[in-house]
């Protein structure tokens, strides 16, 4: 069996990729957009950190959280927040469980992993909030990244950070690639 090491790095800004098992596009359902909503809230409460930018596909998630300079335990909040909406939208699965699964009594709403980077540099931020704001795009599920209502993107327009129109790029750039 595989063993992963993760760093833990105290106080480090963080990018994740956290995706439904077997790619199910379940996670733009209002219930589980509900469930995410109210398990990051517990999350939050409970170990505090700060959401920097956070998009939600139909079957993946990406965020950039900083957590406070003591701590380093972000893997404790993804499974609180993955364990609560697993258990609160088990209607939304679609896909049959692996007999590995069912084994282990999983529910199957999610992957049992989750991808992180930690965050470098300011430069490295910048290209992964550009990432996050353009996944939307890049994928093909909106023509601009301000279409996209499940994205951090409508803070960081409306504190004036980036312009309403930002991505728009008739050129084609690959925004955070």
């Amino acid at each position: 069996m595989a063993s992963f090491r993760r760093s833990t790095t105290p106080g480090a800004t963080w990018f994740f990729t956290v995706a439904t098992y077997q790619r199910q596009p379940i996670l733009t359902h209002p219930d589980a957009l509900a469930s995410l909503r109210k398990a990051t809230r517990l999350a939050h409460t409970r170990y505090p950190f700060r959401i920097e930018s956070w998009v939600v596909l139909h079957d993946h998630m990406h965020a950039i959280w900083t957590l406070p300079l003591d701590d380093a335990g972000y893997a404790r909040r993804w499974a609180l927040i993955k364990r609560h909406t697993a258990q609160t939208c088990r209607h939304l699965i679609t896909s049959p469980l692996a007999s590995s699964l069912r084994r282990r009594q999983e529910i199957g709403f999610w992957q049992r992993r989750f991808w992180e980077h930690q965050i470098r540099d300011d430069r490295d931020l910048a290209s992964h909030m550009d990432y996050i704001h353009y996944n939307t795009v890049k994928h093909g599920l909106v023509e601009r990244a301000c279409d996209w209502p499940h994205s951090t993107f409508h803070r960081q327009v409306a504190k004036g950070l980036l312009p309403r129109n930002w991505g728009n790029d008739p050129g084609g750039r690959r925004y955070g690639e």
